[in-house]
């Protein structure tokens, strides 16, 4: 079943974010952690975009080649906009074509000194068009921002701008990470009443290590309910205790989401298996 397809039958899509490995000797790592997600039956896997080659790293194909051929689990690869013009795009998605791999979940991604602006792609509603026109038979996945992406003047006018992926042939949405579900459900009420008709999958990323709490939430821009900080301030000190605190912080997070209708639950795991299993144990019973 592809993953369009899961959201027209399946009451929540549970899925499943990783990166490729930076280093190719890291690869049978990553197939050791993906082998243990498998048991966790996830709808997808999503693979963010590794460049491979002569980078270095695992190239993104590569690592949905093994999950959707080895593991027989739908994939979805990521594609942006930086460093990527519509000749390089078209080369991955070649790749990807050529492994079986048809989703592809369009991206501007993040500004750095490393990659470039796109002569071609300003805006990901910009490869979504590309890749429909390139592939018709791939489906386009694209992001959104529950508080809004940080460079958009309002909220308002960032889910205006989802109307464009919509109209350029989007098939599904996938949120930034969050930590305060009443974003997630004002974002969803904006969004429909804007014509948004598309399935939401909500991201939710567990904290359970003090090196994620700067790096990880100063990144994604998201604002910290207070049951956060407070769960913070008492931990951070606590590897331990921190570690099993933001992992009820997560489940709880879900489950809510899964009751109150979310069309899709995403877990950014940071490749860390262990904490995949545990989050999917306390939400298990409500797949």
């Amino acid at each position: 079943m592809t993953i369009t397809e899961q959201f027209k039958t399946k009451r929540c899509v549970f899925s499943i974010e990783c990166f490729p490995p930076k280093q190719t000797t890291q690869m049978d790592k990553l197939k050791d952690t993906l082998q243990k997600m498998q048991a966790l039956t996830p709808g997808f896997i999503s693979v963010t975009f590794g460049a491979g080659g002569s980078a270095g790293g695992v190239s993104t194909a590569e690592v949905a080649d093994y999950i959707q051929n080895e593991l027989h689990i739908p994939t979805l690869a990521h594609l942006i906009c930086m460093g990527n013009d519509e000749t390089c795009a078209a080369e991955i998605l070649d790749q990807l074509e050529a492994v079986g791999v048809r989703d592809v979940l369009a991206l501007r991604g993040d500004r750095s000194p490393a990659r470039p602006e796109s002569p071609d792609f300003r805006h990901a509603s910009d490869p979504t068009s590309f890749i429909k026109w390139k592939k018709p038979n791939f489906s386009v996945h694209g992001a959104c921002y529950p508080e809004g992406h940080p460079e958009a003047d309002t909220l308002l006018h960032d889910v205006e701008n989802l109307r464009i992926k919509q109209a350029a042939g989007a098939e599904h949405l996938l949120t930034q990470l969050f930590f305060d579900n009443m974003h997630f459900y004002r974002f969803l009420n904006l969004a429909r009443r804007a014509g948004i008709t598309l399935p939401v999958s909500a991201g939710v990323m567990p904290i359970v290590k003090r090196s994620q709490i700067e790096r990880t939430v100063a990144l994604s821009s998201a604002s910290l309910p207070s049951d956060f900080t407070r769960m913070i301030s008492r931990y951070q000190d606590d590897p331990a205790s921190l570690y099993d605190a933001g992992i009820d912080y997560a489940v709880n997070q879900l489950r809510d989401l899964i009751e109150g209708g979310a069309d899709g639950i995403h877990l950014y795991a940071m490749n860390d298996a262990a904490v995949a299993a545990k989050v999917y144990d306390g939400i298990r019973d409500l797949l």
